[in-house]
């Protein structure tokens, strides 16, 4: 592997652990933070960035999945491991499954751009796009038979805002999926290049 692949595959792989931290923590509380939350979202209206970093905005879009990779893959974690671990397996999971439907990918793309048409994404505040994508999600990623069951607060997850953000950010870190398996990322890689993954994660939250 060259350092560019591992660098493009070590932040491919924060977004999607961002992405489903996100999620778990909207499950769990509610709350969520913007500086993350908001280029997680934006990184589905990215169609033509040109390096993986440019889907984030720049680095700083993923500081906090860099962070995520360094305390999952580290083994010295203090959030909730094992739920993280596990959205991350099933959104790669989900990704290979969609990846074989070129027909439903073409439907999330072209909805994608209708949103984008209609929406002011790069704001501040994204969450009014989250409606327009959690419906995208459920009528495509939804209808397979595996599907990712978010644990969490009964209350939150009852909540329509909360559970429409979730899906969204769902559907992002699908895309960071993709991203994963463009630059030759497999799953099998987190396992024996995890220390190559975690000295780039180090390397690039260093230039921050």
């Amino acid at each position: 592997m060259t350092t560019n692949s591992i660098r493009s595959q070590t932040i491919a792989i924060a977004g999607i652990l961002q992405s489903v931290y996100l999620a778990d923590q909207i499950a769990l509380s509610g709350e969520y933070s913007p500086e993350s939350f908001n280029p997680s979202i934006n990184s589905l209206f990215e169609f033509d960035a040109a390096s993986v970093e440019a889907v984030f905005g720049g680095l700083h879009g993923v500081k906090l999945g860099l962070e995520l990779i360094i305390d999952v893959l580290g083994g010295d974690s203090k959030v909730h491991n094992k739920a993280v671990i596990r959205y991350t397996l099933g959104l790669l999971l989900l990704e290979k499954k969609l990846s074989r439907d070129k027909k439903l990918m073409t439907t999330i793309h072209q909805r994608l751009e209708h949103t984008a048409m209609k929406a002011e994404h790069y704001t501040d505040n994204v969450s009014s796009t989250a409606s327009s994508i959690a419906a995208i999600y459920q009528d495509t990623v939804s209808t397979f038979k595996y599907r990712i069951q978010i644990n969490g607060s009964m209350q939150q997850l009852q909540n329509a805002t909360n559970a429409d953000n979730i899906r969204a950010l769902l559907l992002a870190g699908i895309r960071s999926a993709v991203m994963w398996r463009q630059t030759g990322g497999r799953r099998w890689q987190l396992v024996l290049r995890r220390r190559a993954i975690l000295a780039m994660a180090r390397d690039l939250l260093r230039d921050l």
